[in-house]
């Protein structure tokens, strides 16, 4: 496999390469290297980690005073009203 470091170190391969090759990619940016694959030597898609998940931790109340629901809101409606007709 031909490999190319360019001023950023990042492994750049063809895109021919990186088919026929592509498990061990994934192995090299399992390990913390950035792979970049070109076309005729320009690049075209970068191959790198995903950051990781990290969940927000729910936090009940926080829309307290932005939604404001005024009286009435939940008095049932005819048909017509719905579909903005006039009866």
């Amino acid at each position: 496999m031909a490999i190319n470091y360019g001023y950023n170190y990042a492994m750049q391969v063809s895109t021919a390469e990186a088919k026929n090759r592509l498990t061990e990619l994934i192995r090299v940016v399992e390990g913390g290297e950035e792979v970049i694959i070109t076309r005729h030597g320009r690049p075209v898609a970068r191959l790198s980690t995903t950051p990781p998940e990290t969940k927000r931790k729910v936090q009940l109340g926080t829309m307290r005073d932005r939604i404001k629901l005024y009286p009435g809101w939940d008095e049932p409606i005819t048909e017509e009203e719905l579909l903005g007709e006039e009866p």
